[in-house]
């Protein structure tokens, strides 16, 4: 992984007020929360997308992280590889320097997992941006929403907000998120994962 060259951090969710709370658009409040950090907003970009550069965490020793575009798709979840593509080749950004963030049922909710390349486990996201870019190596940041409860159907459980208790503990996992996004960029896929899987 080069050490140069800028990143793209992009939250996946689907657009408009009536998805803005699911738990798929979990990945999309990551990267408001990363912007927010930047102190940036999101503004609409060309790619189908709304994206900010920010200076991107902070290096060891204290200074600015290095130059990353966050971003969020304004397309529908299982279209997001088309506005992807679009951002990285706007803005000349290689696979090894892209991180996507995105719910994971199979991780327990509130729990943060991070990995490059690997199966999509089923999510449109993923699946659609694979096929846009010919290749599934890139860094994921993959956020803990659990299983749904009792027999509910997966697609439901994604497409509907977070419940009352899960809302009280959805502003640590956001940082959470983004602390792990940052960490992949300013120190590395490794590290990052030595710090966030290992038993809190």
């Amino acid at each position: 992984m080069s050490a140069d060259g800028t990143w793209l951090v992009v939250g996946l969710g689907n657009p408009g007020p009536t998805y803005a709370g699911n738990r798929h658009n979990v990945g999309a409040m990551v990267v408001d929360e990363l912007a927010r950090r930047g102190s940036a907003s999101l503004t609409k970009h060309k790619a189908r997308a709304v994206a900010a550069t920010i200076r991107i965490g902070m290096l060891p020793g204290g200074a600015p992280g290095p130059r990353a575009v966050v971003g969020v798709p304004l397309s529908y979840m299982n279209e997001s590889g088309g506005p992807v593509k679009a951002l990285m080749s706007f803005f000349s950004v290689d696979p090894d320097h892209l991180v996507v963030i995105h719910d994971e049922l199979d991780i327990p909710a509130g729990e943060v997992r991070l990995k490059k390349g690997g199966g999509e486990g089923g999510h449109n996201g993923l699946r659609s941006i694979s096929s846009s870019l010919g290749t599934k190596d890139y860094l994921r940041v993959r956020v803990g929403i659990g299983r749904p409860p009792g027999r509910m159907d997966a697609a439901d459980f994604v497409l509907r907000d977070f419940s009352p208790t899960e809302r009280k503990e959805l502003p640590f996992l956001l940082d959470s998120a983004a602390d792990a996004a940052e960490m992949i960029v300013t120190e590395g896929l490794q590290t990052a994962q030595q710090k966030f899987h290992s038993p809190a």
